[in-house]
């Protein structure tokens, strides 16, 4: 009889530690997943575009990312920020990086009408510093009546204008453009600025067209 209870007491402590154990094994891969997805850095970025003209809205959007090559992921928009560090790649080496389904961040400018030859953009400015331990900056634009070299420059005008207020560089706001773009480079901080531009003009008879440009963040 002492035997009995002895043995259940001791599967029952056995039962226990088991489930003990596999509790901290369960929460310690939840902290990695987490600890993992929060420390999730990107290492390189790509630049697409794209347009799209159809009856409907959303087709519209999709045949752009198709355009841009980008259909097959789950797109999520962050904010502006070049990580540090991080490697800006050509779209053909970016788009070999994405995988069907995958959930991919992305930088994106967007815009879209029904308006017969109304003209519309979609940019992506980048500023570059010159110690890529620090971050840049990546900002999106899209406007109705530019045209792409107006759009394109103005996305970089932000990113550049950031970066620029970020480093201490002083400049006048009310300066054109291209007299901040050589104070900003004449400092020694910024290394380089550009951007990448999708315009379009609304199809003639009315059918939804969209255009799509992005900044891609890769793993």
């Amino acid at each position: 009889m002492k035997f009995g209870k002895k043995a259940a007491t001791f599967l029952f402590k056995r039962s226990l530690m088991k489930l003990l154990i596999k509790n901290i094994r369960q929460n310690i891969n939840i902290y990695d997943e987490k600890e993992r997805f929060t420390m999730m850095i990107p290492k390189k970025l790509f630049f697409t575009k794209g347009v799209g003209v159809h009856k409907d809205r959303l087709t519209s959007f999709e045949l752009a990312l198709r355009e841009a090559g980008v259909e097959k992921c789950n797109l999520v928009s962050v904010s502006s920020i070049l990580p540090p560090n991080c490697r800006i790649i050509p779209k053909e080496e970016g788009l070999k990086h994405l995988n069907p389904g995958q959930i991919t961040f992305c930088v994106i400018a967007r815009n879209e009408t029904n308006e017969p030859n109304r003209l519309m953009a979609a940019a992506i400015g980048v500023a570059i510093p010159k110690d890529t331990s620090v971050y840049g900056y990546l900002s999106e634009h899209h406007s109705f009546g530019e045209i792409a070299k107006k759009a394109g420059e103005y996305a970089e005008d932000l990113a550049a204008t950031m970066l620029a207020t970020t480093l201490g560089i002083e400049f006048d706001i009310n300066r054109a453009w291209d007299e901040r773009k050589h104070i900003y480079k004449a400092s020694g901080h910024i290394f380089k600025t550009s951007n990448i531009c999708q315009s379009a003009e609304g199809n003639k008879d009315g059918l939804w067209t969209t255009v799509f440009a992005a900044a891609v963040l890769i793993e």
